[in-house]
C-alpha cells in the first residue's frame, strides 16, 4: 500500500501504481481539510447565493438555479449525462492511475467532496474495482468530463467495472467487493468529473514508457555502434561539455560506460580508413540527449499536474468558493505533444541505424542484411522495412494536438486543449517504438556476433547472453514475426540499463 501525501506524490510512486498495480490511499492527515471543504459546500448549498455547480446548472446552464432538495439529483444527472464516452476501454493500469490522481486532487481539500466519497475511491483501489472507462470523448476541458463521469458512475452504482477478471455492472462490482454505492452530495459529481486526471494519467503512462525506451535506445545504439565498428570519439566527454546540455552529457556518458572494454573497438582503433561515421552513430549524444532533456522537461510539468487541484469551483483558505479554469489541460497537452516528438525522434534515429547495419555499403564488412548466406537468405531485409513503416507511423502521429482547439458546449467552452487524445496516442507510439528498438536489438546483436571471435564490452555481452536465452541467432531464414514481437515486448517490459553502473534519472 502506498501512502499518498496530497501535493507531494512522487513520480516513482505513480510509476509503481502504473506498472505494478500497487494500491494507494491518502495519509490520515489529509482528512481534516477534506472535511472542512465539504462543510463549506454544505453551507453554500443551503444558502441563498448562487454558487456554480452547487445550486446552479452547468456550463451554458449556469444561470439556472437549483432548489436545495434537488442538489443530489442534479449531481446524479450530471454523471449520467456526461458518461458519454465511446471506444475501447482504457487499460486497468491506466484507470488505477486515474483513480489515484483523482484521490490526490480531492485530498488537497479544495474540492468539497465528503470523506465518504474519498474513502469509496480508496476502497475501490484496494479491492480491485476498476471502472470501465471508454478511451474517447474528452477534449481536455472542462476537464476530462466523459472519462471521469464513467469512473464516477460506478461509485453511484451505475456504469460498468472490472472485478477479478469479470466485466460487471457498477453496482454488482461494488457489491462483489463488499462495497456500497454512494449518493452524491452538493458539488460532488462536478468535483469528480472536472479535472485533468485522465489526460494526465495517459501522459504519465506515455512518459514512463518513453523514458524506459529512451534508455533502451542508448543500449541498442551502443550495440549498433560496435556492430558497425563505429568510432567512439564522438562520445568523448570534452565534446559534450563544450556544448553543455545535460541530456547530451548524460547520453554520451552512458554510451561510454556501455562500450567500455570492447574488443571490437580495439580492433579498429588504429587502422580504420573512415574519417567520420553517419549521423545515426556519431550524433547519438546530441539527438538522444535532446530527447532526454525534453522528457525531463515534461516530467516536471506532469509531476506538478499530478499533484494539482484541477476541478471547479474551488474552496480557498478563507472559505471563498471561486470559479476558475484549472480544469483546462493545456499544460498536459503541451507535455504530450513534446513526448510524442521525443518518441518519434528516438525511433527515427534508431531506424537509420538498422538501415545502416543491413546495408553492406555502409556496415563496414557485415554481410548483406546480416545473414551469413545472403542471396539464398534475406535475413533482416524486411525486418528493416517493418521498422521503417513503424517509424513513419510515429512521425505522422507526432503532429501536435494542442493547436487543434474547437468550441464545445454551445460556445461556453470555446477553447479546449485536446490533451486526452494527445496523451492517449503516446501509448500506441511507444508500442511502435518498442518494436523499432526490438528490431534494432536483434539486428545489432546479430551484427556484433558476426564480428566474432571479437567481443563487445562485458556489459553488452551480458545483455546478449540474456537475449539469446530467449531468441536464437539468425543463421538461416525462418518465420520472423513472432520473434520481432517478442523482442518488442522485451524492450518495453525490461529496463535494459538496470545493471548499468550509471543510472539516468527522470527527475535529476
Amino acid at each position: 500500500m502506498i501512502s499518498l501525501t496530497p501535493g507531494a506524490a512522487t513520480l516513482d510512486q505513480l510509476e509503481d501504481i502504473y506498472r505494478n498495480g500497487t494500491p494507494a490511499r491518502l495519509i490520515d492527515a489529509a482528512r481534516p481539510k477534506i472535511d472542512r471543504a465539504a462543510q463549506v459546500i454544505e453551507r453554500a448549498a443551503a444558502g441563498g447565493d448562487a454558487v456554480y455547480g452547487v445550486n446552479t446548472g452547468f456550463g451554458k446552464l449556469a444561470k439556472t438555479r437549483i432548489a436545495p432538495k434537488d442538489t443530489s439529483t442534479l449531481q446524479r444527472n450530471l454523471i449520467l449525462s456526461h458518461a458519454s464516452g465511446v471506444g475501447e476501454p482504457l487499460s486497468e493500469n491506466i484507470v488505477r492511475l486515474i483513480m489515484t490522481l483523482k484521490l490526490l486532487s480531492l485530498g488537497r481539500g479544495a474540492s468539497g467532496t465528503k470523506w465518504e466519497t474519498v474513502e469509496l475511491l480508496q476502497q475501490m483501489l484496494a479491492k480491485g474495482v476498476v471502472p470501465v472507462i471508454p478511451g474517447q470523448g474528452s477534449v481536455g476541458a472542462s476537464g476530462d468530463l466523459a472519462p471521469l463521469a464513467h469512473l464516477t458512475a460506478v461509485m453511484i452504482g451505475e456504469g460498468e467495472a472490472f472485478f477479478k477478471g469479470e466485466r460487471l455492472s457498477g453496482k454488482k462490482a461494488l457489491i462483489a467487493a463488499g462495497l456500497s454505492p454512494i449518493i452524491l452530495g452538493p458539488k460532488e459529481g462536478l468535483a469528480m468529473i472536472n479535472g485533468t486526471q485522465t489526460s494526465t494519467a495517459l501522459a504519465l503512462a506515455g512518459l514512463f514508457d518513453a523514458w524506459r525506451l529512451a534508455k533502451t535506445a542508448l543500449v541498442t545504439g551502443a550495440l549498433s555502434t560496435d556492430a558497425a565498428m563505429g568510432s567512439y570519439a564522438p562520445f568523448r566527454e570534452e565534446i559534450q561539455t563544450l556544448r553543455g546540455h545535460q541530456g547530451q552529457i548524460d547520453a554520451a556518458a552512458m554510451l561510454r560506460d556501455l562500450l567500455e572494454g570492447s574488443e571490437i573497438r580495439e580492433s579498429h582503433r588504429e587502422n580504420d580508413e573512415r574519417v567520420q561515421d553517419p549521423y545515426c552513430l556519431r550524433c547519438q549524444p546530441q539527438v538522444m540527449g535532446a530527447c532526454l532533456d525534453l522528457l525531463r522537461q515534461t516530467a516536471k510539468t506532469l509531476h506538478i499536474e499530478a499533484n494539482a487541484v484541477t476541478d471547479n469551483p474551488l474552496i480557498v483558505d478563507n472559505d471563498d468558493i471561486i470559479s476558475g479554469g484549472n480544469f483546462h489541460a493545456e499544460p498536459v497537452a503541451f507535455a504530450a505533444d513534446q513526448i510524442a516528438l521525443a518518441i518519434s525522434e528516438i525511433g527515427a534515429i534508431a531506424q537509420r541505424r538498422i538501415a545502416l547495419l543491413v546495408d553492406p555499403a555502409l556496415s563496414f564488412g557485415l554481410p548483406a542484411f546480416l545473414t551469413p548466406n545472403p542471396g539464398l537468405n534475406s535475413g533482416f531485409m524486411i525486418a528493416e522495412v517493418t521498422s521503417a513503416a513503424l517509424m513513419s507511423e510515429n512521425k505522422q502521429k507526432a503532429s501536435p494536438c494542442s493547436v487543434d482547439s474547437t468550441p464545445t458546449s454551445a460556445n461556453q467552452e470555446d477553447h479546449v486543449s485536446m490533451a486526452c487524445h494527445a496523451a492517449r496516442r503516446l501509448l500506441e507510439m511507444n508500442i511502435n517504438l518498442s518494436h523499432i528498438l526490438g528490431i534494432e536489438l536483434l539486428s545489432a546483436v546479430q551484427g556484433v556476433e558476426l564480428r566474432g571471435p571479437l567481443k563487445t564490452s562485458p556489459k553488452l555481452e551480458a545483455l546478449i547472453e540474456k537475449l539469446r536465452k530467449q531468441i536464437p541467432a539468425l543463421q538461416e531464414d525462418r518465420y520472423m514475426s513472432p520473434e520481432l514481437v517478442q523482442s518488442g515486448h522485451y524492450v518495453l517490459e525490461q529496463d535494459l540499463l538496470a545493471d548499468a553502473a550509471q543510472q539516468l534519472e527522470l527527475l535529476p
